[in-house]
């Protein structure tokens, strides 16, 4: 039996931001993964980086009052603060650039109601963001498919691959111990923490982490009913002329849209291909049936794209919640944080980070999103049995938004 003073399920940002903290402040701190170290989504993801939290201040304000709201508003923005120092502290080389991202506009009507936020935005948290109109819109995206959008200048993009490897290295280097391929079948409370039973053998620990994201399973029923897999689906073009992508996406910016079902898309870290990603069905699906979809959703946009196909077709699952906010904290004396809504890349480091503080007894730990409700709803249980219904109702209103915004142009 192996004792160790942290356990952590999970090799993602989340787990090995908490390891890493954990271990230089000299506890011994072992991460397992079911499968080989950073197989989900924290090197599957598009490598953008936002200020993360989805629902705007109106509506947090609404639910926990304006000064609630205002904390859990910041949180996104420490969060993209925090990996851009981190990344220069800890000098790890991922391609980060703050290229600012593009929110394009699928009809007239959310293209008024971006700037409106985003006048809100500049005025209540400095984003600022500014709007590119229709007509001057060929300065952000060779397309004629939006109409309009707002650039976020602050916003950011890497290589996620390589964050992880780099990562991956600094927590080995800083003593902890990294096991993939074992899975942890159930942990049991006793009276010197909690006991892991796993496929390589049993883990005695004093404190636990579950890192698992949009790949929980059963091993924590409570946090598996409140977290959403969705599958999210991204395929990368054939090498594409330099004067193309510079027609395409002239200012190097990650891009998304307005749409319910998103869409997300950026050149390649060395500015050879797009990378372009988002749900194209109702049900979960293979990336071999996934790409061509992708690949003529991508031509819609791009028409210049044509010609040219794809070399990769890849999938990931997002952890998704009810509320559309990420939560962090502690379920039967077990630390957590998931549940990013598909902008994890700097949210899960930080929240990770956060965690490993936390069990640290660390008052800097503490967070706004310390002890909000985690939403679950009844009769779930972890498979999301309502998700084709929901895509394929968003699917067909966004289709229907953009064809009546069509008849205008």
């Amino acid at each position: 039996m192996q004792k160790v003073d942290v356990a952590i399920v999970g090799s993602g940002y989340t787990g090995l931001n908490a390891a890493l903290v954990t271990a230089r402040a000299g506890r011994s701190t072992l991460v397992l993964d079911a499968n080989d170290v950073g197989w989900g989504c924290s090197t599957r993801n598009g490598g953008q980086i936002s200020t993360s939290i989805k629902p705007d201040f109106e509506k947090l304000s609404a639910r926990y009052g304006p000064e609630r709201a205002g904390g859990i508003r910041q949180e996104g923005i420490n969060a993209l603060n925090w990996i851009d120092d981190f990344f220069r502290t800890e000098r790890i080389n991922c391609g980060f650039v703050r290229c600012g991202r593009y929110h394009a506009a699928h009809t007239p009507k959310h293209y008024e109601g971006l700037v409106r936020l985003a006048e809100k935005q500049n005025k209540t948290e400095g984003a600022d963001a500014y709007a590119v109109p229709r007509d001057e819109q060929h300065r952000e995206l060779g397309s004629d498919a939006y109409f309009g959008g707002v650039v976020y200048p602050h916003h950011a993009s890497l290589d996620p691959a390589r964050y992880h490897r780099g990562l991956l290295e600094k927590a080995i280097e800083a003593g902890v111990h990294v096991t993939g391929n074992c899975r942890v079948d159930t942990v049991e409370k006793n009276p010197n923490g909690f006991l892991l039973q796993t496929s390589k053998g049993v883990v005695q620990t004093r404190d636990v982490v579950i890192a698992t994201g949009g790949y929980s399973g059963p091993l924590c029923k409570w946090l598996q009913r409140r977290i959403i897999p969705i599958g999210s689906y991204i395929i990368a073009t054939d090498p594409l002329p330099a004067s193309l992508l510079d027609e395409l996406l002239p200012t190097n910016r990650i891009v998304n849209d307005t749409c319910k079902v998103v869409y997300y898309y950026r050149t390649s870290p060395d500015r050879t291909r797009i990378l372009f990603g988002g749900r194209v069905s109702a049900k979960e699906t293979d990336p071999s049936v996934s790409g061509p979809k992708l690949h003529a959703d991508m031509c819609r946009i791009f028409p210049q794209l044509a010609s040219y196909g794809f070399s990769n077709s890849w999938t990931g699952t997002v952890g998704y919640t009810f509320d559309e906010l990420p939560h962090i904290g502690v379920h039967d004396g077990m630390h957590y944080a998931m549940g990013y809504c598909g902008t994890g890349v700097s949210l899960a480091s930080y929240l990770g980070m956060r965690v490993g503080q936390k069990i640290l007894g660390k008052a800097a730990g503490k967070t706004a999103l310390d002890g909000l409700p985690f939403p679950t709803r009844p009769l779930y249980r972890g498979n999301p049995w309502f998700l084709p219904a929901a895509v394929t109702w968003y699917r067909w209103i966004d289709k229907i938004q953009y064809r009546q915004a069509s008849r205008m142009k």
